[in-house]
């Protein structure tokens, strides 16, 4: 691949209608950002909105999941008006701010930062004082990754998630869900807590039965860039079991790259191409789908 086959994807053909990135991780300044993709050149945080309104992405959550990028997001959705905020401690941080060192069965070890050196509790308590801002619409992303987390590290990320849902219900926030390998145990504790009245599935990637439940409990599904990749017929086939006043969209940027451009550096900008195979797939007009999109996406995190 050449070095221009590794840069940021062209702008895609711009949307009939405007639609929200409902998950994207933009640069706040920390030290590690998880807005700025390793390997990349830079394109600033103005380009990147610039480009996304001109396709037609209008507004976007920007998600701040680390102690390093919580306060970055909230002050960058106080001065953009077309962001807002969401707030978590993420799975796959939480058994490092409780002291695991374990591991992981990805064969990674932790990967530990000065920020852990902070207590989970104390991390959790900043999401919490941080997320009564009113330009904080979720708490997230949170939940379970069992890819990454061994044993250890799953019981600390159940009782992260579990502090999460009740922090989600307290202030009556939306709550963005991280999933990864482990479908049956987020659903498990979803429903022994109770989930909150909005919970969204970020970056389903369940199968036909996780799509199912959610309809049934009216939980949202978020869908990300991997619809588009060829050998995942399993999540298109998931994807066209969920009611469209379900469906959500967003990048996950900078990862996920959506089809033809997967491993290049994701942005905003870039989600016409998911929004047009989510039309694709449930046989729905484009115009139409952007219109449901983000009436949904208004009903979980409400106007900006």
């Amino acid at each position: 691949m050449s070095p221009r086959e590794r840069g940021w994807p062209p702008l895609p053909e711009a949307l009939p209608a405007a639609v929200v990135d409902n998950h994207t991780h933009l640069p706040v300044g920390a030290e590690e950002d998880p807005g700025v993709r390793e390997g990349s050149a830079p394109l600033t945080l103005a380009e990147q909105l610039e480009r996304a309104a001109s396709v037609g992405v209008t507004r976007m959550v920007q998600v701040g999941c680390d102690l390093d990028t919580l306060a970055g997001s909230v002050a960058l959705a106080e001065e953009h008006p077309e962001v807002v905020a969401a707030l978590a401690i993420h799975p796959n941080e939480a058994p490092l701010h409780a002291g695991i060192r374990e591991v992981a069965p990805d064969g990674l070890d932790p990967a530990v930062a000065p920020r852990h050196e902070t207590s989970l509790d104390d991390a959790v308590a900043r999401v919490a004082e941080l997320a009564r801002h009113e330009r904080v619409r979720a708490i997230g992303e949170t939940g379970l990754d069992f890819f990454r987390g061994g044993e250890q590290a799953r019981q600390v990320q159940r009782t992260a998630f579990r502090q999460h849902v009740a922090l989600a219900k307290e202030l009556g926030l939306a709550l963005q869900i991280h999933d990864r390998e482990a479908h049956e145990d987020v659903v498990e504790i979803l429903l022994a807590d109770g989930a909150p009245e909005r919970t969204v599935f970020h970056c389903f990637s369940g199968d036909v039965g996780l799509a199912r439940a959610c309809a049934e409990h009216g939980w949202y599904v978020s869908v990300a860039g991997p619809v588009t990749f060829k050998a995942n017929d399993t999540l298109r086939a998931a994807v066209r079991e969920v009611p469209l006043e379900l469906l959500l969209v967003e990048t996950d940027a900078p990862y996920l790259t959506p089809a033809p451009y997967r491993g290049r550096p994701n942005a905003p900008y870039v989600l016409p191409l998911t929004v047009r195979r989510l039309a694709e797939e449930t046989g729905t007009d484009l115009a139409e789908m952007c219109h449901r999109l983000t009436a949904n996406t208004e009903a979980v995190y409400g106007t900006w």
